[in-house]
């Protein structure tokens, strides 16, 4: 607030609407050294204004410069504007966070791009994939937040500087010169038009984007801890043997508890959206129905989606990959599971592909009941004789023959982010 109060002189004065001494001595005195919280917190217990305190006591500090203090401005020019001061020092942290996530995940897509591993629908065994495809979605998700982040941000990182009701009457003949040069001494984005407030859409749709990011995290730790259940153990949580505990009674307990704390915290991340689109709604030029609200909603929002990133890096990077228990996983049920396969090679015989679905929908159900193999089974049908050979039933029965193009989008999904990331001026 004290540094928007500054460039406010400053513009004032380079306009020629103020003494230039009297903004170089309010530049001077704005600063907290001078303008101390507890005076101006004492002086708010009077005048019970939180802004005109502020306002009092860098007047009172600034000497005969102080007269110039706050000229033309009301509130909401201090209050927004230096809300959009906080953000933008908060969302380089949040960048820089998921320029790291991002950067994790495509060693974890380049590491695993060939090592297969059941995929899973309706969390039944599906078809064979590569973890490096699982990590590519994943690396693909964060690289578009980042993208989102980025376009939002010269709609979010925006101050006002144009008085009451947004008509900026009390700034003068030079106002709209004010604003830009508050603006631009802030780095901020200058808003087109406002009401006495910024409109909140602005910060709605910030928060609707943590809440998304918080989502997809949520998801990837959902995985995580799906994959680290021991009857699956294809994936866990690091965790420091001899040193960290995962149960007070239980020894042999690895509780995947960062992956839960995520999913935890995405609830409350989530929750942050409703307030936030209530906020939009003002009566007329401005009311005081959202200020309450952002107070807790804005930083609570800022803090949990950099808690929740400092967590999943920590998990990503350095996250246990059982290629051999996916290896297993995939082995017990790999004949049934490469059911499409032969039925695609029967369809390239002739066979109509419904009459080849239903064909070998019987066939894997039988094995099942009977606890036979699938590709004994299939070798020994006539109406799969009919068409393919011992050979041909083998090959399509071959799991690295049924990974269709996973290696290739792992590849393309990591040369495109390093592109991305290059005109980011990121290291590849």
């Amino acid at each position: 607030m004290l540094d928007v109060e500054a460039a406010l002189a400053w513009a004032r004065a380079q306009l020629g609407d103020i003494p230039n001494e009297a903004a170089e001595k309010i530049g001077q005195c704005a600063s907290t050294k001078l303008v101390s919280i507890d005076r101006v917190h004492e002086v708010e217990k009077v005048v019970d204004h939180e802004v005109m305190a502020l306002v009092e006591v860098l007047s009172n500090v600034s000497a005969k410069s102080g007269a110039y203090v706050h000229l033309g401005a009301t509130s909401a020019d201090i209050l927004d504007t230096g809300v959009a001061l906080q953000m933008k020092e908060g969302l380089e942290i949040i960048s820089t966070k998921l320029d790291k996530l991002e950067e994790v995940l495509i060693g974890l897509s380049e590491r695993y791009r060939e090592t297969l591993m059941i995929g899973r629908t309706h969390a039944q065994h599906a078809l064979p994939m590569t973890a490096g495809l699982k990590f590519a979605v994943w690396l693909r998700e964060i690289s578009r937040h980042i993208e989102r982040l980025s376009q939002s941000k010269h709609r979010v990182l925006v101050g006002k500087m144009s008085g009451a009701i947004g008509t900026m009457a009390g700034l003068g003949r030079n106002a709209r010169q004010v604003q830009d040069l508050v603006m631009k001494r802030l780095s901020l984005g200058i808003p087109e038009v406002t009401s006495q407030i910024l409109q909140r859409d602005r910060y709605a749709e910030l928060i609707c984007l943590f809440a998304i990011i918080a989502s997809s995290m949520d998801k990837f730790a959902t995985e995580i801890r799906n994959l680290q259940r021991p009857e699956i153990g294809e994936m866990a949580e690091p965790f420091r043997a001899g040193m960290q505990v995962g149960s007070s009674t239980m020894p042999q307990k690895r509780n995947p508890w960062r992956s839960e704390n995520i999913s935890s915290l995405a609830k409350i991340e989530r929750s942050l959206v409703p307030p936030t689109l209530e906020s939009i709604i003002t009566w007329h030029e401005r009311d005081l129905s959202q200020s309450a609200s952002e107070r807790f909603v804005i930083p609570e929002a800022f803090i949990l989606i950099d808690h929740m990133l400092n967590s999943m890096i920590r998990i990503l990077g350095d996250i246990k990959v059982n290629d051999g228990r996916m290896r297993e996983n995939l082995m017990k049920f790999k004949d049934p599971m490469m059911s499409e396969s032969v039925m695609i090679a029967l369809v390239k015989k002739g066979v109509p592909r419904q009459e080849a679905h239903r064909l070998l929908q019987q066939v894997v159900f039988e094995t099942e009941e009977k606890k036979e193999s699938f590709e004994e089974a299939l070798l020994k049908n006539p109406s799969v004789n009919k068409y393919l050979s011992v050979d041909e039933v083998k090959a399509a029965l071959d799991l690295r023959s049924y990974l269709g193009a996973s290696v290739e989008l792992v590849d393309a999904a990591i040369e495109k982010t390093r592109g991305e990331r290059r005109k980011r001026g990121l290291p590849s």
